[in-house]
């Protein structure tokens, strides 16, 4: 019998492509839980050791709700563990991508055609913050103009900064500031809670609007609309509702054209935004392109009905297009893919990661490759002709991300008959902004799709286990429509099926959902996306997506050998009383292969 494993032996399974499974059963594990970060015991599991697993062997372990740790295999005991694990696949041909993930797509494509620079401060971003003219304020919201400024100020001040959200913020900080002191000098009243402004952006068929009844009016020439803020109607109702009626005939006109014109007043007083003006049109705070002529009396609008978050820049001459993709650095995007092994360089960026993300004092090598880079995983080479393997093979692998040559992410996955499972993602934290999580994920459901073509078995994308109780697992359930594992059955249910069950208990039967079916929707298995249940089940939002990306930190399940013994060694009181039908199991005694009900009656 192996080493180590005196209370059960090794076992193997033969025949088919790929060697054999040679796995050492261990019994069940008590630990601590990452999860849920307790302090006692109270994670229980089952352990195997394994010597060598063939890919078919393995994928079957996963469908049994199975999962290594290098060559560590573990299922949690989900009716005894503090945190069930439900494993979550998702059909990649069925995937939708929703509004967030999407952006997040936008976002790398924006960064690789030089239109998205690091965030100021950050090591990739070469701008230096503290540099400014003299005659700019020191808080001045043209340190951070975006591209919707005139495009002549932006290419000779500042022409690497480009993100408009940042630029929308400062307006919107400057008009705060005006409020405050238009209060503080008693312009306005005192002792009322202030609301806080909120600048958008004004949609181009609403701009035009403006501008045809502009010129019908008036005639001439009509300045670019690009923002605008409905702040003045908020602040007279505020006052209205703070102060006593008394007192209104004692402030005198506090009506929104009134207090719109006093924020346009405090505002210049306190400083002019370069590229733009700023006028009160009807209560409104209107801001302006400087760079066309205006007539004498603007429209207004209505922010509320007639602005959206959708950026609007000023119209630019061939010319000045030109001038502008030459001042941006396009950024070349490089995938690959090897077999496990040690990288140095990988290395590097995982003790990077391990310690700037997830706050690890002391990352070592050894740790290192038991938790990444060791497999029992058998691999199989592709065979010309034959698309029942892919053409990388079976096994595990390191996918690289690389960006003008850096490496930037790496993603360890195993390839099996079904489905690429991703075991744990690592990138580069200077890169955070780019959610490299999230996309990463994205292009490996892709990745999926793509090699389906040329081995058609290969439909599934394994994004390890979710637990319903640990917020940050939860990001797995927005990729859509996935599925998770009953723990009984070994059935797969719908997502937008089992919540309601999980939100009742923790462990479920999700295959029981049939028996609720006059509480939750119905569905089809892998039918089409709802996007109603998408927004009650999986609220997404910006910090949701830099969490970052929410990725639960599994270097806390590495385990080795050592480890495994002297747990299964401390555990012998234990006995694993539900394992059945085990008689024609083929044990390993002494170098013969012996079946365990003809072992027992040795």
């Amino acid at each position: 019998m192996a080493d180590g494993a005196s209370s059960s032996g090794a076992v193997a399974a033969g025949g088919g492509s790929g060697g054999e499974s040679v796995v050492i059963d261990y019994g069940r594990r008590r630990t601590t839980c990452g999860y849920c970060r307790s302090t006692s015991s109270t994670s229980i599991s089952h352990g195997l050791w394994a010597n060598s697993l063939k890919a078919d062997d393995y994928q079957a372990l996963l469908d049994r709700g199975w999962r290594r740790s290098g060559s560590f295999l573990y299922k949690p005991e989900m009716e005894r563990t503090c945190c069930p694990s439900y494993t979550i696949r998702l059909k990649a041909s069925d995937f939708i991508c929703s509004k967030e993930q999407d952006r997040v797509l936008k976002r790398m494509q924006r960064f690789l055609d030089g239109e998205l620079d690091p965030p100021v401060g950050s090591p990739q971003c070469k701008t230096n913050p503290t540099k400014r003219s003299h005659d700019e304020p020191m808080n001045s919201p043209t340190s951070k103009v975006s591209r919707v400024l005139a495009y002549e100020y932006r290419t000779a001040t500042c022409p690497s900064l480009v993100k408009e959200d940042e630029f929308i913020c400062c307006l919107s900080s400057k008009i705060n500031k005006a409020i405050e002191m238009c209060f503080q000098s008693g312009i306005l009243g005192s002792d009322v809670q202030l609301p806080k402004a909120v600048v958008k952006t004004v949609k181009p068929q609403v701009k035009k609007k403006v501008v045809e009844a502009a010129q019908k009016n008036k005639g001439g020439t009509v300045q670019d609309l690009v923002y605008t803020c409905n702040i003045s109607f908020q602040l007279a109702a505020a006052i209205r509702r703070a102060l006593p009626e008394e007192k209104h005939a004692v402030l005198g006109d506090l009506s929104p054209n009134y207090i719109a014109e006093k924020l346009v007043s405090t505002m210049e007083h306190d400083g002019a935004i370069a590229g733009f003006e700023v006028k009160a049109c009807n209560g409104h705070l209107n801001f302006y392109s400087a760079t066309i002529q205006a007539v004498q009396n603007h429209t207004s609008i209505d922010a509320g009905a007639e602005a959206s978050d959708k950026s609007t820049s000023p119209k630019q001459s061939p010319k000045n297009r030109k001038n502008a993709r030459h001042n941006q650095k396009a950024r070349k995007l490089e995938f690959s893919i090897t077999r496990s092994h040690f990288d140095p360089e990988e290395f590097a960026l995982y003790e990077r990661y391990q310690t700037k993300v997830h706050k690890e004092k002391t990352v070592t090598e050894s740790s290192y490759k038991r938790f990444l880079v060791d497999t029992p995983i058998v691999f199989v080479p592709p065979v010309s002709g034959d698309n029942t393997v892919p053409p990388c093979g079976f096994g595990s692998f390191h996918q690289q991300y690389r960006i003008d040559g850096k490496l930037v992410a790496v993603g360890v996955v195993d390839i099996l008959p079904k489905c690429l499972s991703s075991k744990y993602l690592f990138w580069d934290p200077d890169l955070a902004f780019l959610s490299l999580g999230k996309y990463t994920a994205l292009k490996e459901i892709d990745w999926v799709k793509t090699t389906q073509r040329s081995c058609p078995s290969l439909q599934y994308y394994y994004l390890g286990y979710y637990i319903h109780s640990c917020n940050k697992m939860r990001y797995k359930a927005a990729y859509r429509p996935s599925e998770l594992l009953c723990p009984v059955r070994y059935e797969w249910v719908r997502y937008d099926v089992a919540k309601p069950l999980l939100d009742k208990n923790l462990y479920s039967v999700l295959s029981d959902f049939s028996t609720m079916q006059d509480e939750i929707p119905q569905t089809h298995t892998c039918g089409p996306y709802d996007e109603s249940s998408a927004k009650n089940d999986h609220c997404e939002s910006p910090t949701d997506e830099d969490d970052e990306d929410s990725d639960y930190d599994e270097s806390d399940m590495m385990v080795d050998e050592d480890m495994v013994r002297s747990e299964s060694n401390a555990d012998t009181s234990e006995d694993c009383s539900d394992i059945s039908e085990i008689e024609n199991v083929i044990m390993i005694l002494n170098s013969s292969r012996v079946k365990y009900k003809v072992y027992t009656q040795i």
